[in-house]
């Protein structure tokens, strides 16, 4: 069983844990880390999205985040961050190469295979420049289907247009405008 830290509306534990099917069942406030992956690529500068895989519990078979996991109980944001990039994608970074770019509150109901679905999430966003020394991408098949680079204003028009399955937050892609050049 997977359990997360009970968290305030700030994203500091209260001390309570939850399993995980009791948080999303019944929308009790945990934390998640987002990595979005970039790159130079000649004048383009582009992100990395990965498909969900088909048996994820929420938003099977959509375009994500570039890296993107739940924080562990006991855990905190950028040891969680760095262990999913490893795990999700096969990729090994250090926390100064994560670029903090702000935190933001969820709260969303949805309902996927008949069962509902309440998220409740204080999430910390970050930025990975991606380097070959980082290693090559090892797909994590339970997790992740495939990825995909894109140019990154491509993709926001993409989101935008909702013109591929995907569950990016739109707010939270064009945040990522002002730390990318």
């Amino acid at each position: 069983m997977e359990y997360f830290d009970i968290v305030d509306e700030n994203g500091f534990p209260t001390g309570e844990t939850v399993e995980r099917s009791h948080a999303h069942r019944y929308g009790i406030r945990h934390r998640t880390a987002h990595v979005w992956i970039f790159r130079k690529n000649g004048d383009r500068t582009e992100i990395l999205l990965q498909k969900r895989s088909e048996i994820k519990d929420s938003f099977p078979g959509c375009f994500d985040i570039s890296s993107a996991g739940h924080i562990p109980a006991g855990v905190d944001y950028l040891p969680s961050a760095l262990r999913e990039l490893e795990e999700e994608l096969g990729l090994t970074a250090t926390e100064d190469k994560l670029l903090y770019c702000g935190t933001k509150s969820v709260s969303e109901d949805n309902c996927f295979r008949g069962i509902p679905y309440h998220d409740r999430q204080v999430t910390k966003i970050f930025i990975l420049w991606y380097t070959p020394e980082m290693g090559e991408f090892r797909l994590q098949e339970e997790e992740v289907s495939e990825i995909r680079w894109m140019e990154f204003g491509e993709c926001i028009r993409s989101v935008r247009d909702n013109s591929f399955p995907n569950c990016i937050d739109l707010p939270e892609l064009e945040l990522l405008a002002q730390f990318v050049s």
